[in-house]
């Protein structure tokens, strides 16, 4: 069963791009409160939603304890928001902290004192850091995270693990590979796409084109959230990805071949390793053996998954 029925959710993160394709999977059958500063997602995800009144839009800041003031009760949380620019934690060490550790203990407080005892959280791969262990399992460590966001999510699955220890919660912690698909707005599609779109006489790629990581599309992502939250009792982690990778040359292909732009020449900034910056883990495959024993299988494999999702970005970024 990939839904989630007859719940009170605060949804925070809900208008970002995995948390819009979520909220619009399950709005129907739940009351959504969602909880968004708008640093990162757009209320327009949802607008007909907010504006029909299916669910509701709280211009909050979990960064702020008082943001959770007057909030209501709930059955459950669905902790999305997250600041996930990889890059800009190599610039600013901190920008990851705020949101996602102290935003994520706020959250945790609200949780205990409210009696909440459901959760689902993003994670993400980066918590591992670079490995020789791929595919990487979810038993994997130690974990050494090598960029401020990986260190931060890595955190936040402590906190997490504690206050399901202390006070009764259920958490399904996700560690998801690449996610990629509608209403993306960052990462490798998103920038290939604007850059050609601002200049088609070339290509700048980050790196040397030889990393590879593994695609989930975010209908399968979403989907599989649900289905593994539907059939795990206690807290937990489970990768979620696909058994296969996608380099970054193979993306810009992708791309470029969707643009009609055949014959663009691609120029490699070639970085430190190879790497796009700093922080930036070359080869993530996350093992998916957890996922698929759960019972869930994906529809998209990595690189249709890339596929599918240069065509949804394409149409939204050249509309």
């Amino acid at each position: 069963m990939t839904t989630i029925e007859g719940k009170r959710i605060l949804f925070t993160g809900g208008c970002g791009f995995i948390g819009s394709n979520f909220v619009r999977k399950i709005h129907n059958n739940n009351e959504i409160t969602i909880m968004d500063n708008l640093s990162g997602g757009k209320e327009e995800f949802l607008s007909d939603l907010i504006s029909k009144g299916k669910v509701k839009l709280l211009k909050r800041d979990i960064r702020d304890p008082s943001s959770f003031n007057n909030m209501g009760e709930f059955d459950m949380v669905i902790h999305l928001a997250a600041d996930s620019d990889v890059r800009q934690g190599a610039i600013d060490h901190k920008f990851s902290l705020d949101t996602n550790v102290i935003g994520t203990f706020n959250l945790l407080e609200f949780m205990k004192e409210k009696g909440v005892r459901e959760m689902i959280f993003s994670s993400t791969s980066a918590v591992t850091g670079d490995t020789d262990v791929l595919p990487t399992p979810e038993t994997f460590g130690p974990c050494l995270p090598i960029s401020s966001y990986g260190a931060s999510k890595l955190a936040s699955e402590a906190f997490i693990s504690s206050y399901s220890h202390y006070h009764g919660i259920k958490a399904s912690i996700f560690r998801f590979a690449n996610v990629v698909g509608r209403n993306s707005t960052h990462g490798v599609i998103f920038d290939f796409i604007n850059k050609l779109k601002k200049n088609n006489k070339y290509l700048e790629i980050l790196g040397d084109g030889s990393q590879s990581k593994s695609y989930i599309h975010v209908d399968d992502c979403v989907d599989a959230m649900i289905h593994v939250f539907n059939r795990t009792t206690k807290t937990d982690i489970v990768n979620l990805g696909n058994s296969e990778v996608t380099s970054v040359k193979k993306i810009a292909e992708t791309v470029i071949e969707q643009m009609g732009l055949k014959g663009i020449p691609m120029k490699f900034t070639g970085g430190p390793e190879g790497r796009g910056w700093k922080g930036d883990i070359k080869h993530a495959f996350l093992s998916i053996d957890k996922m698929t024993s759960l019972g869930w299988k994906n529809r998209y494999s990595s690189d249709e998954a890339v596929n599918q999702a240069v065509k949804e970005s394409l149409k939204q970024i050249l509309k």
